[in-house]
């Protein structure tokens, strides 16, 4: 598989900022783009049975909702750009999961925007920028 950029995105602003600069990097580098969302999610949580004989259906909703409102709209800036777009939902850790797809897809580097959690909750769990620059063993951009 050829190389790639990889951007995760969350819809946020910040995280359209990180499509521009994800695809300006791409283009610069002559590789692809792949366009990543993922759905966090849990396989530690508790659940009733009705709920875990409704889990399938309700990831694949998720997974339908995410493609029409995070990834279409990214993968729509970034036609008739000179780089190749993959886009990918998946479900799982958001930090696991993108550094999976690093290695998937060979990634060059990793971009994502700055979350826009509160001071509490970085200082109790931490940011995903923040365990992705940990975690990755590829250049990782955090875009404001």
């Amino acid at each position: 598989m050829s190389a790639s950029v990889i951007v995760g995105i969350d819809g946020s602003e910040p995280s359209r900022r990180a499509v521009d600069f994800a695809l300006s990097l791409a283009e610069s580098q002559g590789v692809g783009l792949v366009v990543a969302h993922v759905i966090p999610w849990s396989p530690y949580s508790f659940n009733t049975p009705t709920e875990n004989e409704e889990r399938g259906e309700r990831k694949q909703q998720e997974l339908r909702a995410a493609t029409t409102q995070i990834i279409e709209p990214a993968v729509e800036v970034a036609s008739g750009r000179a780089c190749e777009v993959t886009p990918v939902v998946r479900h799982g850790d958001p930090v696991d999961t993108l550094v999976e797809l690093a290695g998937d897809f060979s990634a060059t580097a990793i971009v994502v925007g700055r979350t826009g959690d509160s001071r509490v909750k970085r200082a109790l769990f931490g940011s995903i920028p923040g365990h992705l620059v940990h975690e990755s063993t590829i250049p990782v951009t955090v875009v404001p």
